[in-house]
């Protein structure tokens, strides 16, 4: 515990969820009792006056009944109140409440109590003025050198200065070149108005000057290009770089008389004539400052607050004294209470209003002493031989497969925990592993660093795979990429991919018995009871030992229902949207090649005899590219709603700039009208983006499945499946220069002119070398009709080496679909991710064709001489 806190002499809180800010707290002798002692004026936003007089029995103790001499709710919120010499015919003090748009002066008196109830406190109004302008903050003195009263002057939030000579209104004029109000005081040595502006200066305005221009309310634009143009109306300027918080002026008997202004990062001392006599650059955000007394000749001594609970008392620029409070404080002030002489009062934003003082009341509290005990270090060694042995077994290697091995375990849906262990068999320099997974998958961290490792030495990470999105994925699978340098400084990169648990995505329902899409596996194999398949959906404590009905709920979607038949070599997946058919329909496949190839079975065969939903996932592709065109729509309105608005910003900059101001012509309320429309645009065209992720993500599923039934309908080879991958899937995800349909559309047509054209003619039409995207969608709708009609006619995905036009459109199995491969000899780094598996027509990159490298431009063949690991 710090001895250096801000000792609680008494201490409350005001009110519930109350606000208050600089200009709501002010001591002074309200009641004029005479007897010097001070008493705290607190008024609030929400419209609550409170006069409280402390007189704890104690040190420390709260609020007491008495203590509350006042408190009552005026109907508005109240900015600021003051004390003074407002009333006249009396030299007695008054207070003065400034309201948003009244001014209100009035007189606090108290009676003295003849029960033991006490005195009672009351206010009375004495006279008010109702504003013209909103206010905006007050100060006062005796303007002009009056004797025996003081004057107010209000600043609105415009820019006027509005002067009243007690009950009666003088005049209100208007500042040169003001946008926003600044703090305000008033000094009585040279009778003068002193604030900081928004250009981030301090001027003072001379009271005489202000009162002999001309009349504001009745001629506002000459005076303003008379207070612009004409006479000087400043009397001094002087810059300090930022805004400022706080401004006052005091004169002790030791000390000249000063001008106090703090900034947000400097605490400025200036001579009356704008001079600076010091600064102080502040290490703190500061909150609130007072100067209060002078203890030295020459030296003024300052209490700076600051947004980090702290209190500093500085002699000038020197800090003498710092002190913890229990409250960022808004408001300061030093009174004299209860014959305690210095009283340091603060007031926090929420309410907190404290007395305390500073001292270095030493802490009583000792820290208990520890329990000390024999170390017993035969168990100490057995328990960290045990560790050590656990450590050993958990870094051995359980395989041999290199550069590095993966491990799945499923937990609690939706997550799951994928384990890598990264081998090396040589030495292996700056090594690095990405964890790569398909959106809306997604892992905690993706990018790991290791030091240099050693031959036969491992590293193992644990991150964890969930689904982040409201869509299912198209696809289970990860991988993880290794890219090191060996020692003779050649980049290498290592390849390894592992496959997510459906669980992950989806957990058992009940069946469905209707659904809106059907399709059936034909296989030449009996059913497999879904006991032994699909063991993690069934329950097993089921007495049915041939379960042949399972059912799936998405996270994210709809119900799927997978069926077998009793009688038939058939399973059956339905479900109410079509993409949700696709993960079932390839767990389904992977699982029973699983099987059978355990049972040693190397003739099963999967094949699907009925109709390509082509209509329902034409729905899909139209879903997708009317979300394309919308985003190209907000993109266009975003534009020129822009350039709208820094149209009206130039007109106002030059509006504010120019000395003879002309009226702003509504201007204001069409850059607020523009300003809300940009808003509102960008909202939509962002909602737009995740529903057009949302929709791609479900055509490639969707996708994902039509390419397997048609291979399963054809009865396509491996190499033959990977062309019609390429060709259907040639884009990880949409960008705005390159789209999905056209894109595929391009391929599809390059495959109707030559494998699968049905004459010369066809052959000899050319594709257009720039991809852009298409007006609507009917003329890919026809080619992929086209594309499944002349399969089911006999058409073969097949390539003719020795024709220099037709380029291979697959790379061999070591590299496919895969972002890096190892390459003999070669590695091609992390940037190439979007060269492999780019699809016929690739954008730039770099292919494997038989022998070496080719790099493609637009599908053509144009280089061989490049490097493969140059910057992509």
């Amino acid at each position: 515990m710090s001895l250096f806190k801000a000792r609680d002499w008494w201490s409350t809180i005001l009110g519930e969820k109350e606000e208050f800010d600089q200009g709501c707290l002010c001591v002074a002798d309200v009641d004029n009792s005479g007897s010097g002692q001070d008493k705290i004026i607190v008024g609030s936003y929400m419209g609550y006056l409170r006069i409280f007089n402390p007189h704890p029995v104690k040190p420390g103790e709260g609020i007491q009944p008495e203590d509350l001499l006042l408190e009552v709710q005026l109907r508005e919120p109240i900015l600021q109140v003051e004390v003074g010499k407002f009333v006249s015919g009396t030299e007695g003090l008054h207070l003065a409440v400034l309201h948003c748009r009244k001014l209100c002066v009035y007189a606090v008196s108290g009676t003295l109590g003849n029960v033991e109830h006490g005195n009672q406190y009351q206010i009375k109004l004495m006279y008010e003025h109702n504003l013209q302008r909103t206010a905006c903050n007050m100060t006062y003195g005796p303007f002009g050198g009056v004797k025996g009263r003081d004057l107010i002057c209000i600043q609105s939030m415009d820019g006027m200065l509005m002067l009243f000579e007690q009950e009666s209104y003088a005049f209100g004029r208007f500042l040169p070149g003001f946008l926003l109000p600044g703090p305000l005081t008033y000094s009585s040595r040279t009778d003068s108005f002193i604030t900081v502006s928004s250009c981030r200066q301090v001027e003072s305005y001379k009271y005489q000057v202000l009162a002999f221009a001309t009349d504001a309310d009745e001629r506002q634009e000459a005076e303003q290009q008379k207070l612009s143009s004409g006479k000087r109306v400043v009397d001094w300027v002087l810059n300090i770089g930022e805004q400022a918080l706080d401004i006052c002026v005091v004169s002790f008997n030791q000390a000249v008389s000063s001008v106090f202004v703090l900034g947000e990062r400097n605490f400025f001392c200036l001579k009356d004539n704008g001079q600076i006599r010091f600064m102080k650059k502040l290490d703190y955000s500061p909150s609130c400052f007072i100067p209060y007394c002078s203890v030295k000749e020459g030296t003024i001594n300052t209490l700076v607050g600051n947004h980090s609970k702290m209190l500093n008392v500085y002699q000038d620029i020197t800090l003498k004294w710092a002190t913890q409070l229990p409250h960022v404080p808004v408001s300061v002030k030093v009174a004299n209470l209860q014959d305690l002489k210095g009283v340091i009062v603060t007031l926090s934003d929420n309410g907190h209003l404290q007395c305390s003082y500073l001292g270095t009341d030493p802490s009583l509290f000792q820290a208990p002493r520890v329990e000390s005990r024999e170390i017993n270090y035969e168990e100490f060694e057995a328990e960290m031989k045990e560790l050590q042995k656990i450590i050993k077994e958990a870094t051995k290697t359980q395989g041999t497969l290199l550069p590095f091995l993966y491990e799945v375990k499923a937990e609690a849906v939706p997550s799951v925990t994928v384990k890598v262990t990264v081998q090396s068999r040589v030495t292996a320099q700056k090594p690095s592993l990405a964890v790569c997974v398909q959106a809306p998958l997604a892992v905690t961290c993706d990018q790991f660093v290791f030091d240099d490792l050693e031959p036969d030495s491992s590293e193992t990470v644990v991150v964890s795979a969930f689904l982040k999105g409201n869509c299912s994925p198209s696809e289970l699978e990860g991988s993880c990429v290794v890219s090191y340098n060996t020692p003779t400084g050649i980049p290498k990169v290592a390849q390894c991919n592992f496959r997510l648990p459906l669980r992950l995505v989806c957990s058992p329902a009940q069946p469905s018995k209707a659904a809106n899409h059907k399709l059936t596996i034909d296989t030449n194999k009996p059913p497999v009871s879904f006991l032994t398949i699909f063991s993690d959906f069934v329950d097993p404590s089921s007495e049915d030992d041939q379960v042949n009905v399972l059912g799936f709920q998405f996270s994210t979607s709809s119900k799927t229902t997978l069926l077998a038949s009793k009688t038939s070599q058939r399973y059956r997946i339905q479900s109410d949207q079509l993409e949700d058919l696709w993960l079932i329909t390839k767990e389904l496949i992977l699982r029973l090649e699983e099987h059978f190839k355990k049972q040693n079975c190397k003739d099963f065969a999967c094949t699907f005899s009925g109709a390509i939903p082509l209509q329902e996932y034409f729905e899909l592709i139209d879903r997708h590219f009317e979300l394309r065109l919308n985003a190209e729509k907000f993109q266009e309105l975003l534009s020129e709603r822009a350039v709208q608005f820094r149209a009206i910003e130039r007109r106002l900059l030059t509006r504010f700039k120019d000395k003879t101001p002309a009226p702003l012509q509504h201007l204001d309320t069409l850059l607020e009208g523009t300003f809300r429309e940009v808003i509102a645009l960008a909202d939509a065209a962002e909602e737009n983006q995740a529903n057009m992720f949302q929709a791609f993500t479900k055509l490639r599923s969707a996708t994902h499945l039509l390419v397997t039934l048609i291979s399963l309908w054809q009865k396509l080879s491996t190499d033959q499946v990977a062309i019609l991958e390429a060709t259907f899937l040639p884009l990880a995800e949409d960008t705005p220069e390159l789209g999905w349909e056209e894109a595929v559309d391009a391929a599809i047509s390059y495959l109707l002119r030559t494998c699968l054209s049905k004459s010369s003619k066809e052959q000899a039409l050319s594709l257009s070398s720039q991809l852009s995207m298409p007006k609507d969608t009917s003329r890919l709708k026809k080619n992929i009709t086209l594309f499944c009609d002349r399969l089911a006619k006999g058409g073969r995905l097949s390539f003719s080496t020795d024709s220099a036009a037709q380029q291979p459109a697959v790379m061999p199995d070591s590299c496919s679909t895969s972002p890096i491969k190892i390459i003999q000899g070669r590695g091609a780094s992390q940037a190439k991710q979007k060269v492999f598996g780019c699809g016929l027509l690739a954008t730039d990159g770099w292919c494997v064709g038989p022998g070496s490298p080719f790099y493609m431009m637009n599908g053509e063949k144009l280089s061989t001489s490049k490097e493969l690991v140059e910057t992509w």
